[in-house]
C-alpha cells in the first residue's frame, strides 16, 4: 500500500474540551474511504540527460501493428523491481538510473533490477520522495535504454499502453485510453498525498504494475503507474498514473540534491461530512474541515483555525480535502495569495503565503 502521510504535528495547545473531542470522533468515524489497493505484489513463485517532452501527440488511433511496434521499443526501458517484501516495476530515467513509486522500494536501500532480456542487476535506492509517492534507483547497468518523457497533458480518449510486472509476470502489456485528468481518488489524502492530479486510464493495471510505465500511442511515457480501484469497490479498469510532468519535475530535484520541495500549508484537514455539518452546526455543504493547524505554519499565520471550512485556496475552488491538495500543487512556496474560509456562518478571505517543506 503506498505509505500513509505523516500525520501534522500536534498544536502545542491546551487539552481540547468535549466539542473539540466529539469533533475529532466524528472525523475518525466518518472519514472512511474508498478503498484503494496500491500495485506492489509479493514475488511470483517462479521467478518471473533528463528527458524530453513532445508535441501532444494528434492523428488516428494505432493500429495493433503499430501499438506491437511501440512496445518492442519500449519494453527494455521498463523494468521489474524487487524488494525482499514484493516486487513492483520501473522505468529507465537516465542510463544507469530507474525512477520508480515510493512505496515499490518502501523502506529498501538495495534492490534487485530485472531487466527485458532476461538478465538481473543490483539497484540502490538514491532518494524517495513520500508527497509525490516517487523514487530513484542507480542501477549497475550503465547503458539502460532511456526513453522519452512527454510533460504536456494528455487529452482524454487519447490511446495509451501500460508496461509492466503485475504479479510478477513481467512485460506484461495492457492498452486503453486516457480516461480522465486531474483524478482525485476519494479518500486519497488520508491515505497518501500522492493521490490527487493524477491521469485516470482503462489499461489494465494490477498489483505488480506500480512504478510501470504509462505510454502514449508513440511511445512517450505520459505516466508512472501508480494505483487502481480494486473491483470490490465497484471499479471496472479505473487506474491511475502520476503525470509525466510530476514525475520528471521530482526526479531532477531528487538527483541533484537528494530531496525534494513542496508547498506547505500547515494544517490538517478532514473531510466535511454529514455527521460533522451536524454536529458544528455547519451551514457550507462542501470543503476541508480544519481539525489541527501547526504552530507557526503558513495558516497559523493566516489566521486559519480549527473548526473552519476551507472554500477556497489561490482561486481554486474547494470541495474536498483532496482539491486543497491539488490546489497547493499549483502553487510555489512563497507565493502570496489568499485562503477562503466559512467560519460561524461568515466567509472570510485570508492573506497567506504559501511555505514548504523539503521531503524525503
Amino acid at each position: 500500500m503506498p505509505r500513509p502521510a505523516a500525520a501534522a504535528p500536534g498544536r502545542g495547545t491546551a487539552a481540547p474540551g468535549p466539542a473539540r473531542l466529539r469533533l475529532r470522533a466524528l472525523v475518525v468515524g466518518a472519514a472512511a474511504a474508498v478503498a484503494l489497493t496500491a500495485c506492489t505484489a509479493e514475488p511470483a513463485t517462479t521467478p518471473p540527460g533528463p528527458p524530453t517532452a513532445g508535441p501532444t501527440a494528434t492523428g488516428p488511433a494505432p493500429t495493433d501493428a503499430g501499438r506491437a511496434e511501440v512496445v518492442a521499443r519500449l519494453a527494455p526501458s521498463v523494468v521489474t523491481v524487487r524488494t525482499g517484501e514484493g516486487a513492483g516495476s520501473g522505468v529507465v530515467y537516465a542510463p544507469d538510473v530507474v525512477i520508480t513509486n515510493a512505496h515499490v522500494v518502501g523502506e529498501a536501500t538495495e534492490v534487485e533490477l530485472t531487466y527485458a532480456d532476461g538478465t538481473s542487476s543490483p539497484g540502490t535506492v538514491l532518494a524517495t520522495d513520500a508527497t509525490t509517492d516517487l523514487a530513484m534507483i542507480r542501477s549497475a547497468r550503465t547503458d539502460l535504454p532511456v526513453p522519452e518523457y512527454r510533460t504536456d497533458v494528455p487529452r482524454p480518449g487519447e490511446p495509451v499502453i501500460a508496461i509492466g510486472s503485475p504479479l510478477g509476470f513481467e512485460g506484461t502489456v495492457t492498452a486503453g485510453i486516457v480516461s480522465g485528468l486531474d483524478r482525485q481518488i476519494p479518500g486519497s489524502a488520508a491515505q497518501s498525498r500522492a493521490l490527487v492530479d493524477l491521469i485516470q486510464t482503462d489499461a489494465a493495471i494490477s498489483p505488480g504494475n506500480s512504478g510501470g510505465a504509462l505510454l502514449d500511442e508513440t511511445g512517450r511515457v505520459i505516466g508512472i503507474n501508480e494505483a487502481y480501484l480494486p473491483p470490490a469497490t465497484g471499479a471496472v479498469a479505473i487506474g491511475f498514473a502520476i503525470p509525466a510532468a510530476t514525475a520528471v519535475d521530482i526526479a531532477e530535484q531528487l538527483l541533484a540534491d537528494g530531496v525534494a520541495v513542496h508547498p506547505f500549508l500547515g494544517a490538517r484537514l478532514a473531510p466535511l461530512t454529514p455527521q460533522v455539518r451536524e454536529a458544528l452546526g455547519v451551514a457550507a455543504q462542501e470543503g476541508a474541515l480544519v481539525i489541527e493547524v501547526q504552530p507557526g505554519g503558513p495558516a497559523a499565520a493566516a489566521g486559519v483555525a480549527p473548526g473552519d471550512v476551507v472554500v477556497e485556496l489561490a482561486g481554486t475552488e474547494i470541495t474536498t480535502r483532496e482539491d486543497v491538495l491539488g490546489a497547493l500543487r499549483d502553487t510555489e512556496p512563497g507565493l502570496a495569495t489568499d485562503i477562503g474560509v466559512l467560519r460561524d456562518g461568515e466567509r472570510l478571505d485570508l492573506p497567506l503565503t504559501i511555505g514548504s517543506r523539503r521531503t524525503s
